[in-house]
């Protein structure tokens, strides 16, 4: 059966977007750009909340004329040949190929999807991930705890839930990043 894992990037004190709705404040150097790509091979379908496959899209033609550097144009090619699925009530089209749009979060589409999937599956945006979360459907979660605070904006994990983890690895980058790995039981 696939796993389906939720990946973000975090600020130390638990944000995915600082208050305006920016993600740039990530670090994304070669070596967690890399790291990034190594975790996006064993990946088969991507579930994205409207907003996420909004930012995401951008992949569906970046890299793909050589006018990126190897890493992003690998990541590109990853990208491009996985499914995607889009939950949004109000997206009307899409501009990616290999891409769907779902207007209801369906916990027992994901279950069968999960089964049927020779492919792992993550999920992408805090909003969609804690749905999935609330109903356990979640196996792993990988943060990236980025060295900023951002004091407000979106947060990464939702409020009132309890989850068990089991820590599976971590792992230090050179710019202070810190990958945490775990299982949910």
């Amino acid at each position: 059966m696939a796993k389906l894992i939720y990946a973000a990037n975090v600020s130390l004190d638990g944000y995915m977007e600082d208050e305006h709705g920016n993600i740039d404040w990530g670090i994304s150097d070669d070596e967690t750009y890399a790291f990034w790509t190594d975790l996006q091979r064993p990946i088969g379908t991507y579930l994205y909340g409207r907003r996420m496959y909004g930012m995401m899209v951008y992949w569906e033609t970046a890299g793909a004329s050589g006018d990126q550097p190897e890493i992003r144009q690998e990541f590109g090619q990853i990208w491009r040949a996985a499914e995607k699925i889009v939950y949004s009530r109000t997206l009307q089209a899409i501009s990616s190929a290999r891409t769907r749009i779902e207007s209801e979060f369906d916990p027992d589409a994901i279950r069968r999807l999960k089964e049927s999937s020779g492919a792992d599956i993550t999920i992408g945006g805090p909003e969609l991930a804690g749905q999935a979360m609330r109903v356990g459907l979640i196996d792993e979660c990988h943060l990236l705890l980025n060295p900023i605070v951002l004091g407000g904006g979106k947060r990464a994990l939702p409020d009132n839930l309890r989850m068990r983890l089991e820590l599976l690895g971590e792992r230090r980058f050179r710019s202070g990043v810190v990958h945490l790995h775990y299982r949910v039981f």
